[in-house]
């Protein structure tokens, strides 16, 4: 049986999501889950932005994927940008986070749950 070929993930797509994703992992994801493991109420927002980004892939219904992740990452940053977001010029203050960085942390937590770590 041949498989469309739109429906096959090529391999430098995976290694991109996946980079796209460590490199979020490394800008935000390392220092804010630490934060966020010392922070219940840290972790909480974490994990409601989780199930929001996991309702917007359709993760119920569906596996997640690198993929799915990066592109959903990127969309969001995306749309911050051209509203005028920028990102961190220095060390996020995890005390008061802004909700695009949440979100984006959200992400890496997903991320991590993806290689089982």
């Amino acid at each position: 049986m041949r498989v469309p070929f739109n429906r096959v993930a090529s391999r430098t797509a995976v290694d991109s999501a996946r980079s796209t994703l460590a490199a979020l992992t490394v800008s935000i994801g390392t220092v804010g889950l630490t934060a966020a493991a010392a922070r219940p109420g840290l972790l909480a927002l974490v994990d409601q932005h989780a199930a929001a980004v996991r309702d917007s892939l359709d993760g119920d219904r569906q596996p997640l994927t690198a993929a799915a992740l990066a592109g959903y990452a990127e969309g969001v940053r995306e749309a911050a940008l051209e509203h005028g977001w920028t990102p961190p010029g220095g060390p996020v203050d995890w005390s008061e986070p802004e909700w695009l960085l949440i979100r984006l942390l959200a992400v890496c937590a997903m991320a991590r749950s993806l290689d089982g770590a």
